[in-house]
């Protein structure tokens, strides 16, 4: 079956939630959303193409950072409404420049920095 990007279930204002997984560690990286060009973008050109709802405007991860992420695999949900984004990326993930968005962790009803950046932010 030919896959149609219109079959998806975007919310009321056009978007999807999607995942972005490291395909060899399984990490989860991060978390953004796409629109129905997006999504055609990323499939097209194999670089993962999000959509800004700060800016209202694509942008394709990596393109200013070069933190780039190549797509491997892209998975639909079982409702339709969320993608899984399997990625080879290149450098962080994060604008924090961690591995990861998600580097706090709850424990203990306290919040714990469970990652470090990968370089120094203010040599930047």
């Amino acid at each position: 079956m030919i896959f149609d990007p219109q079959t998806l279930q975007y919310d009321e204002k056009g978007l999807i939630p999607a995942i972005a997984q490291d395909h060899l560690s399984g990490q989860v990286l991060m978390m953004a959303w796409m629109n129905f060009e997006a999504v055609q973008r990323t499939l097209q050109t194999g670089r993962v193409t999000y959509w800004s709802r700060s800016r209202q405007a694509f942008w394709v991860k990596g393109e200013s950072s070069g933190n780039v992420q190549h797509l491997v695999e892209m998975r639909i949900d079982c409702d339709r409404d969320c993608l899984l984004l399997r990625v080879d990326q290149t450098g962080p993930a994060c604008h924090t420049m961690r591995e990861s968005c998600f580097f706090t962790s709850v424990r203990d009803g306290s919040e714990v920095e469970i990652m470090q950046p990968v370089k120094d932010l203010s040599s930047s």
